[in-house]
């Protein structure tokens, strides 16, 4: 198994053979423009083991950027903890919008390096480094768009009788229409189910962007019949829930994440190329295996395997499935904790 602070490219390189040679960077990573750049401007600071260093809900002016060592977030809330290694960032929202109040406990997970980038200092980079900051900046904001959805999807899911009462007062085409809704998404995860994939199959010729390919990824839990039967299906259901955000989180607004059944997940996409389709099973790979839980899940380590392949056009979803699942059966017969994409 690749360690949690392993870079994507070291990831990608075992058992990826029909992966190209590229950088690819997960999308809190780094790339090597941007590190010198941050390294250059910022403050070093060295943490110790459990040190904190920064509380949630306090008021923050500056990003860190992790030259070595992890940095566990623990966003609280019955959320999983994330650790990040080096060459990625966090904090950057007080940077953006200035006395942002941190969403997380940011401690230290080992021994580590940052570099403390300062608001008067980004300011300043702006003005000299206009061209790689917008890069970083829109890097940035995507991933913190897809996570803003996803916690609010979470939050709906937590008012879900709240919702159901108030609904019951609307017009009778408004409950048709969130009935309809609910059947078509997965109880458990709050992503699309069978039924609604099948759906938006239906409409995906009308919807989709013609100038962009169709991609399918499947996404498999490792070994998930242990956790069941080692921890319980309480904490069974806990991982199926923390790795359903992550195949969220790689989803465009365009594309469709959804829940085939048991652990097995499924993220339909609409892409430029084969490369594109690789960036995203590398980030739920990685985003599986940087999961941290609290009791009673606590010590659990989750690991997935993502199989993938560009969907060709004439052919129809049961030849798309049949693509991925080849390039799935292949990941996990090498261990699983990987991704391999067909194109």
């Amino acid at each position: 198994m690749v360690s949690p602070g392993a870079s994507l490219a070291e990831s990608a390189a075992t058992g990826n053979a029909f992966a190209r040679t590229r950088p690819a960077f997960l999308p809190r990573q780094l790339s090597d423009e941007e590190l010198a750049l941050f390294v250059s401007t910022g403050e070093c600071r060295e943490v110790v083991p459990r040190e904190l260093i920064f509380r949630k809900g306090e008021l923050g002016r500056a990003m860190f950027v992790i030259e070595s060592g992890t940095i566990q977030l623990e966003f609280g809330d019955g959320m999983p903890d994330k650790l990040i290694g080096a060459r990625e960032f966090f904090g950057e929202l007080a940077l953006f919008i200035g006395n942002h109040a941190r969403v997380a406990n940011a401690v230290a997970a080992e021994a580590s390096v940052l570099r403390v980038i300062e608001h008067a200092a980004f300011e300043s980079l702006l003005q000299t480094q206009a061209p790689l900051l917008a890069q970083f900046m829109r890097r940035s904001f995507s991933y913190l768009v897809a996570s803003e959805q996803q916690l609010i999807q979470n939050l709906k899911r937590r008012n879900e009788d709240l919702l159901v009462t108030l609904d019951s007062l609307r017009q009778t085409q408004t409950q048709l229409s969130t009935a309809e809704r609910l059947v078509r998404t997965d109880e458990l995860t709050g992503l699309c189910n069978r039924r609604g994939l099948y759906h938006y199959l239906d409409e995906l010729r009308r919807s989709r962007d013609t100038a962009l390919r169709l991609g399918l990824l499947l996404v498999d839990i490792d070994h998930f019949k242990q956790i069941n039967d080692h921890y319980g299906h309480l904490t069974g259901d806990i991982a199926l829930r923390a790795v359903a955000r992550e195949v969220q989180l790689a989803a465009a607004a365009i594309d469709l994440p959804c829940r085939l059944g048991g652990d097995e997940f499924a993220l339909l996409v609409q892409v430029r190329d084969a490369d594109e389709l690789r960036d995203r099973a590398a980030q739920i790979t990685n985003g599986v295996r940087a999961l941290r839980f609290h009791a009673p899940a606590e010590g659990l380590l989750v690991s997935a395997s993502v199989g993938g392949s560009l969907c060709h056009e004439t052919a129809d979803w049961s030849a798309w499935y049949s693509d991925s699942d080849c390039a799935l059966y292949l990941v996990k017969g090498e261990g699983g904790d990987n991704y391999r994409v067909i194109a």
